[in-house]
């Protein structure tokens, strides 16, 4: 027999995952709480109970998506196999397939996050998880004492490199490099400029 906090974690995970299906194929436009909860397969009302507003279901979307990024980026941050170049280009891209695979998701997660005092809480603990494995990749290649420095760098070119690539601006006829080899490049002048002095 299912209890009833299980049967509202599966009511909470179903309309999360609905939220995130829709946000996939419309946008935030696509997401009201109304569509979400017929989605899921839940009564009217279910969705208001797990979620104040249509902007604390998006917060705890992106929260989810920053822990998993962040999860990501920790596996390869703690593999001993793997240089530390590798690993901040590994985490670069890991942040270039969200980007591709899920547009409106990843501008979701560098969006500020809004809607009640919780789920804004989770949601910025999130970012800050993913922003501390961020950094700590890249001080493994540039050093702690740097890391603040390049860190900024990398990510905004990367933003930049994403939204280029998604918009169809960055196509390799016309600029005869791919956004893949883009980040190694910038890998690389990190990683050279880091050991040069």
């Amino acid at each position: 027999m299912v209890s009833r906090v299980e049967s509202a974690a599966a009511t909470r995970r179903a309309l999360l995952d609905a939220a995130a299906g829709l946000l996939d194929s419309g946008g935030p436009g696509a997401v009201t709480l109304r569509a979400v909860g017929a989605r899921a397969g839940v009564t009217r009302g279910a969705p208001y109970r797990h979620f104040p507003d249509k902007d604390s279901l998006l917060t705890a979307v992106a929260a989810e998506a920053l822990d998993r990024l962040a999860d990501q980026v920790q596996a390869v941050r703690t593999d001993p196999r793997v240089s530390p170049a590798d690993k901040l280009h590994s985490g670069l891209s890991a942040l270039m397939t969200v980007g591709r695979r899920q547009p409106h998701l990843y501008r979701l997660m560098f969006t500020s996050p809004a809607g009640d005092p919780a789920a804004v809480h989770a949601a910025n603990q999130a970012g800050d998880r993913a922003m501390g494995e961020f950094l700590a990749i890249v001080g493994g290649v540039v050093g702690a004492e740097h890391t603040r420095r390049f860190a900024p760098l990398l990510l905004t070119s990367v933003h930049g490199i994403t939204d280029m690539e998604v918009n169809g601006h960055l196509s390799a006829d016309k600029w005869q490099i791919t956004a893949e080899e883009l980040v190694t490049t910038l890998v690389a002048m990190i990683d050279r400029q880091a050991h040069s002095g």
